[in-house]
């Protein structure tokens, strides 16, 4: 029986529902964030990552063990109760437009601006995407940290640079000359290129402000409690992996965008897609490495080598083939991640929209099977 037969529901009209017709509103939401994000950057003040990390941490000393268990609770609650959040009032902001039916204007009746995606619900639909879009990605402070970088070491000021490399990566910066401070930071674009933006774009349109909030969720825990050290070594665990399962598809996306836009930043799709595919899988992240070797190609320098952490050295195998990166390299990784970003963000719209096509014709098949 459809909608319109059950007792007590009145057909619905023009009027009172609106039309299943082509919404692109998760489309231009994820666009709007990203013009946001490169026009406005990161709020100064009460970001809502931070406050999040705030009370994760809060969490995190109530419920802490050296159990693997023990540190699967905790990311199961730090991420399942944001993301249900955000679809809680995701799904109210929908049932209020309908009544909690799925609903289209009968045969011939004229849609209302609000039913065409205008001044109505579909304008706030475009404005919840939007703002947890630009609440998530981090791309322009990721190329503002970079070139500030680039500024220092072209300046000879090796304590500014030093002072800056935090912002970037959690490397011990004590020791680093220019040749590393310049590999640290290509590296840390080249990755954070797909952490902070091609990743939350691909959430985005998965499952639109649920899936930016969960993913974002997901990375902020990585990078409290998924590293390596004698805390978090077992407690951390679940929070790594499930990192590492959500950037699965991202950062191979950010790879084969990196090298296809080789060439905006003077190198070679075909080296890049050659390194792409020899060095990417070299690296100990499973994911990481398709970014770096893809950006070393593209930039035709080599990257790896020792990297010195708090506490403890790791060893990276070496990726691409070349000099070392030097400064003047840290700003064509710039100009490289702002393409792969400016491309992921066509490429989320496009899959927003065709998700939205066919979830209109999800909701209308029913309808024509009808008596």
């Amino acid at each position: 029986m459809p909608p319109s037969d059950l007792p007590g529901v009145p057909p619905a009209t023009g009027a009172q529902a609106p039309s299943l017709a082509f919404r692109p509103s998760r489309a231009l939401g994820l666009v709007a964030g990203m013009a946001l994000d490169a026009v406005l950057g990161d709020p100064r003040r009460g970001h809502p990552v931070a406050l999040y990390g705030t009370a994760v941490s809060a969490l995190e000393r109530r419920v802490h063990a050296d159990s693997r268990a023990r540190g699967a609770l905790f990311t199961l609650i730090a991420v399942a109760a944001p993301a249900l959040a955000a679809a809680a009032v995701t799904r109210s902001h929908g049932t209020r437009r309908t009544g909690g039916l799925p609903s289209e204007p009968a045969r011939g009746d004229r849609p209302t601006r609000g039913d065409r995606g205008g001044l109505g619900s579909g304008f706030g639909e475009v404005a919840a995407v939007a703002a947890a879009t630009w609440a998530v990605v981090g791309g322009a402070s990721l190329s503002r940290e970079a070139l500030a970088m680039a500024e220092a070491l072209e300046r000879g000021d090796l304590a500014a640079a030093r002072e800056r490399l935090p912002h970037l990566c959690g490397r011990d910066p004590s020791k680093l000359g220019p040749e590393e401070l310049a590999r640290a930071t290509v590296e840390s674009v080249a990755e954070n290129t797909s952490d902070a933006v091609v990743a939350p774009l691909f959430w985005g349109a998965v499952a639109g402000v649920p899936g930016l909030v969960a993913y974002r969720a997901v990375n902020t825990l990585d990078a409290m409690v998924g590293h390596r050290s004698a805390r978090y070594e077992r407690f951390g665990w679940a929070s790594a992996r499930l990192d590492d399962l959500a950037n699965l598809a991202p950062a191979r996306i950010t790879g084969v965008l990196a090298a296809l836009a080789a060439p905006l930043a003077g190198g070679s799709a075909r080296r890049a897609l050659a390194v792409l595919r020899r060095d990417g899988h070299r690296h100990p992240s499973p994911n990481a490495g398709r970014c770096e070797a893809a950006f070393a190609g593209a930039l035709g320098v080599r990257l790896g080598g020792t990297n010195v952490y708090a506490g403890r050295t790791e060893h990276r195998p070496e990726l691409g083939e070349g000099p070392r990166p030097g400064v003047a390299d840290i700003r064509r990784t710039v100009r490289l991640a702002r393409a792969v970003s400016a491309a992921a963000t066509a490429l989320a719209a496009g899959a927003a929209v065709l998700r939205s096509r066919e979830a209109r014709a999800a909701v209308r098949a029913p309808r024509r099977g009808g008596a």
